[in-house]
């Protein structure tokens, strides 16, 4: 299975009144998908960040030239390989984008690769020229991870993927513990939010009760086919959604139950170029 997120009101009776009701006004009209981000340093925009809906379809093309006919409202696509020119003719189609970045492992095949040190770098993934990553190693790994994601924010992106985010699950070549991962993993979301953009909890089943509170949505792999997609049911109930995916089940297996949990389910190949079936009503 692969493992590819108050205002201070002062002033006379008269501006405290005004300012009240233009903070009421504000309130009122935020939309239920989305939520403000922490004030602070946390986020580089004013602006709310996205939130998409339980339900919400998708599509996700990581190889292959970029088909962006898909009737879909939201696009996970990769954030090497795509363009701010291509990010911004999907955001003309009344898209929005998602940025996948492998945050808990290595790839030999990335521009940044050299700039990742020996020490960090575990067993394989099971992918060729993947390796997990030593996520215990934050001094090292939150600067190049933080430059990652600084690109995905140039180029325009919405939200981050990050993969590979369960090496405590796995056997990474490193002692990792559940703690370690937990560690990580907020720290993956802080930086996104940092940057404005909304982040997705990349499997990691069992720690989404702990982690709901820290992504914007999740993304997901095979939870039909391994019989856990209630596992995913914190997320609908908080009102984000779960991006998912199956490869080896067809449709048809899946997509009732899918519907019925409120998930966003697709019927993808494992090189998740442009072909897709989806579970979403037309």
């Amino acid at each position: 299975m692969r493992d590819r997120t108050a205002a201070r009101v002062s002033g006379a009776r008269g501006a405290l009144a005004a300012t009240a009701l233009m903070v009421l006004a504000a309130l009122a009209g935020c939309s239920a998908e989305q939520e403000p981000p922490p004030a602070g340093k946390e986020s580089a925009s004013a602006h709310p960040r996205w939130r998409p809906a339980p339900g919400t379809d998708w599509q996700w093309q990581l190889s292959g030239k970029l088909d962006t006919s898909v009737d879909a409202p939201v696009y996970d696509i990769d954030g090497f390989d795509r363009t701010a020119a291509e990010v911004a003719a999907l955001h003309r189609k009344g898209r929005k984008v998602i940025c996948y970045l492998s945050t808990g492992a290595w790839e030999d095949f990335r521009p940044d690769a050299a700039r990742f040190p020996t020490a960090v770098l575990g067993k394989g993934n099971g992918w060729k020229g993947e390796r997990w990553l030593d996520i215990r190693r934050t001094e090292v790994l939150e600067p190049l991870m933080e430059t990652r994601i600084a690109m995905c924010a140039k180029k325009g992106f919405d939200a981050v993927e990050p993969d590979n985010m369960d090496g405590y699950r796995n056997k990474s070549g490193f002692p990792l513990t559940a703690a370690d991962q937990l560690r990580y993993n907020r720290l993956i979301a802080r930086l996104v939010h940092r940057h404005g953009m909304s982040v997705g909890l990349k499997n990691d089943l069992p720690q989404i009760p702990e982690l709901v509170g820290d992504f914007d949505f999740a993304v997901n792999e095979q939870c039909a086919q391994y019989e856990e997609c209630e596992e995913l049911t914190p997320f609908v109930a908080a009102g984000k959604a779960v991006f998912h995916v199956e490869y080896e089940l067809p449709a048809a297996e899946f997509c009732a139950q899918s519907r019925k949990l409120g998930l966003s389910s697709l019927r993808k190949e494992y090189e998740l170029d442009a072909g897709r079936e989806t579970c979403a009503k037309g």
